[in-house]
């Protein structure tokens, strides 16, 4: 466990993190109620039926940030994308074969990082980024943006990564940038 601005941060595994869904459903709640995203709570709703599929994963694995009372602060979670994949599927554009080859081990695929309000703008952010793909072994971390999320955009951008299309993560989602991290 790590501490980032006043927040403890730490690496947790799936059943670990199950252990503690609350926790990443407030964090998520609140953090994608506002704009650009507008969730509401049947969107929470499907992201944690999801999210309960996701940490039964063998090789998921998250971050979890808390404030020094232990208020849960902001949240990172994703695995190893499957050779099966669907991700590269929803660009707008395709992309080249090589670049959409996946083996279960290649690309990281982050899902969610994720700050509530009061805790924004201390680095957080940037710990649970730093903590969820400390020991990943993958070439790539590949993650989807909403565009209008400036500050996510913005950080992604400081830590590297860089737009590699657009796309539509879900039916009926807004156009979102598909950003890749090159890791090696």
């Amino acid at each position: 466990m790590t501490q980032a601005g006043g927040a403890s941060v730490e690496q947790l595994g799936g059943s670990a993190a199950a252990e503690v869904e609350s926790a990443f459903r407030l964090v998520y709640a609140e953090a994608f109620a506002e704009p650009p995203y507008n969730e509401k709570e049947s969107d929470v709703a499907a992201a944690f039926r999801r999210f309960r599929s996701q940490t039964r994963k063998p090789d998921f694995r998250s971050a979890l940030a808390r404030s020094s009372d232990g208020q849960p602060t902001g949240i990172a979670y994703g695995y190893p994308l499957g050779p099966q994949t669907g991700w590269w599927d929803q660009l707008t554009e395709p992309v080249p074969e090589e670049m959409r080859r996946e083996d279960g081990q290649r690309t990281f695929g982050l899902m969610e990082l994720a700050v509530r309000v009061a805790w924004r703008r201390q680095g957080i952010a940037g710990r649970l980024h730093g903590i969820l793909l400390d020991g990943v072994e993958a070439e790539r971390v590949l993650l989807n943006v909403h565009p209008e999320s400036t500050a996510a955009v913005a950080a992604y951008r400081a830590w590297g990564y860089r737009k590699v299309g657009e796309a539509r993560p879900w039916s009926g989602a807004d156009l979102h940038d598909v950003m890749l991290l090159d890791l090696r």
